[in-house]
């Protein structure tokens, strides 16, 4: 399971490196704005007005550093970022080679990294769920880099609804042991329907189906089929290939844990950490807080 993993997002990183990172750093990019709100900054002044104060920050599962610059860019000029990850550092220090305040290194989350030192800010978000043990990760995060009265804002996926669940771990089963671009041909045709599910934009009203995990309301046919059914991704900000790397990320590895608020909650309960924002949505859970 750990090797399909590594080698899911080594292959997604190396194979796309460039991926979303442009758009991530876009002001008023659909993607941008995704993390702005769901952290509660909102706004780009309202992510510098937050990291003002911060002087050390960890991107923990950088990926391809894509979030390390948005930090970089709206942290004080001073400051230090760090970025780790287990495939992809290389990738990452390749994409922000020059910028002066940051540094990446190769690492675990599931090993001892206190080496890398303290911070006042540790981000680790769509990470956690595909290590081995997500809680474990995130203790040793608290317990190795955390300052005191530092911040930790971290994403994990939820649980969805059933039938979803049920795709999307049979998708998964299928395609687990193909070669990349094996898998990716599965990926594209999922993306085809996507992008043509997509172009119909009329909502329609759907009462609850309770045995479903379907709550009432007005949707269009893509965020329908998207909740409840299949992960079917489409944003006519990325290219294809993009669009298709993205729908890779969520089949192709198989550590991908799905949680709930209250378990998240207990997370930080038992780690000393005072939740500070949380928001739970369709696709995941977002939470911060502060160590004791």
């Amino acid at each position: 399971m750990e090797n399909n993993t590594a080698k899911s997002f080594h292959d997604k990183w190396h194979q796309n490196k460039d991926l979303a990172f442009q758009n991530t750093l876009k002001e008023g990019s659909d993607i941008q704005n995704w993390i702005l709100t769901r952290n509660g900054w909102n706004t780009l002044n309202g992510l510098k007005d937050f990291l003002n104060n911060k002087k050390t920050i960890l991107d923990a599962g950088c990926g391809n550093g894509r979030v390390t610059a948005l930090l970089s860019m709206n942290a004080p000029l001073d400051s230090k970022i760090t970025g780790i990850d287990l495939t992809a550092a290389d990738v990452a220090a390749e994409n922000l080679h020059g910028i002066k305040n940051t540094s990446f290194y190769t690492k675990d989350l599931m090993e001892d990294n206190s080496d890398l030192g303290k911070f006042d800010f540790i981000y680790c978000q769509e990470v956690l769920h595909h290590t081995n043990n997500p809680f474990q990760s995130f203790s040793n995060l608290v317990k190795y880099n955390l300052s005191e009265k530092g911040t930790i804002a971290i994403y994990v996926y939820k649980k969805k609804a059933p039938v979803r669940e049920f795709t999307d771990d049979f998708i998964r089963d299928k395609i687990a042991n193909m070669p990349y671009e094996e898998v990716m041909k599965h990926c594209d045709q999922i993306t085809k329907f996507s992008k043509n599910i997509s172009e119909q934009k009329q909502e329609f009203y759907c009462p609850e189906i309770e045995l479903l995990g379907i709550p009432a309301g007005n949707y269009t046919p893509q965020r329908f089929i998207y909740h409840f059914f299949m992960k079917c991704f489409w944003s006519e900000e990325l290219k294809f290939e993009q669009n298709s790397a993205i729908n890779y990320d969520w089949y192709h590895p198989q550590n991908c844990t799905r949680h709930t608020i209250d378990e998240i909650k207990d997370w930080f309960t038992k780690n000393d950490v005072e939740i500070t924002h949380d928001l739970e949505d369709f696709y995941g859970i977002t939470m911060q807080g502060i160590k004791k």
